[in-house]
């Protein structure tokens, strides 16, 4: 089974889609999907379809939901080579809920965070060309917002701010890796849409700094320091931190003249999502 989350829902078995088109049945689907191999309690499947006015009901029509999801399993086991597979043991009944067993298949938000985590490591370890390569992979695997054409409840939507945090982490973390590699000005393209995205970010905008400075555009990076104060200002009421101001101080004495080509680290800011 291979799953597909970061994004559009795609599942397929054995090549073959088993994603529903009928919304409640790609909602058990979905977070079934991110959560493959593990049990499901029915109680959050229950909370991700009707929050906390589920139906008398309810049990009832979920049992529906994944009677219809086994029938377009077993629809894709017959098109394939599964043998003596049947849908139950790909769509497993537990005691307290259901588990969708991939058989070892593969899933986009295990390889994100396997590949992540590997990034992290070589950026503790200093192995700057490998984190970038490996958080730069990671991000490759994301393809829009999770889960993107399904109808979400409380517990994907949860589940998808988890997800979009996690990515930001290792975007940042990548872009880390590249200012450490002198790659400054490659990324002022994509950090000049990144701090239009996330406009109270205060880390990207550091690194936003950082890459303006060393291209010898030093103006520039103190400008996206105002920008940025003004709208902590303004939307927080809140001052920039202290390190992001250090790092403003530290380009103002710079000069003009001196681009810091240097692969210093850019400084670790406590950031507000934007």
């Amino acid at each position: 089974m291979d799953i597909q989350v970061l994004g559009a829902l795609g599942v397929r078995e054995g090549g073959v889609s088993i994603t529903p088109t009928a919304p409640k049945a790609r909602q058990v689907l979905a977070l079934l999907a991110l959560h493959a191999d593990q049990v499901v309690p029915v109680s959050a499947l229950v909370q991700e379809l009707w929050a906390d006015r589920p139906p008398r009901s309810a049990r009832t029509t979920l049992q529906t939901y994944v009677l219809q999801l086994r029938e377009l399993i077993t629809a894709a086991l017959a098109e394939g080579t599964a043998g003596t597979v049947s849908a139950k043991d790909v769509l497993v009944t537990c005691p307290s809920g259901y588990r969708l067993n991939t058989r070892g298949g593969a899933s986009d938000v295990r390889d994100f965070e396997r590949l992540a985590g590997l990034g992290y490591r070589a950026m503790d370890a200093g192995d700057h060309p490998r984190a970038a390569r490996l958080l730069r992979e990671a991000l490759g695997l994301w393809s829009g917002t999770p889960f993107a054409d399904v109808q979400s409840g409380s517990q994907l939507d949860i589940e998808s701010r988890r997800l979009q945090e996690s990515r930001l982490c290792a975007l940042d973390q990548r872009i880390e890796a590249d200012l450490r590699l002198g790659r400054h000005r490659e990324l002022l393209a994509e950090l000049t849409v990144l701090v239009s995205q996330y406009g109270t970010h205060e880390n990207l905008h550091a690194q936003f700094m950082l890459a303006l400075q060393r291209s010898g555009r030093r103006s520039e990076a103190l400008d996206v320091y105002r920008r940025l104060r003004t709208t902590l200002v303004r939307e927080l009421g809140i001052e920039p931190s202290v390190a992001l101001r250090r790092l403003q101080r530290s380009i103002l004495l710079a000069g003009p003249e001196q681009t810091a080509d240097s692969p210093e680290k850019a400084p670790r800011l406590a950031s507000a999502a934007g």
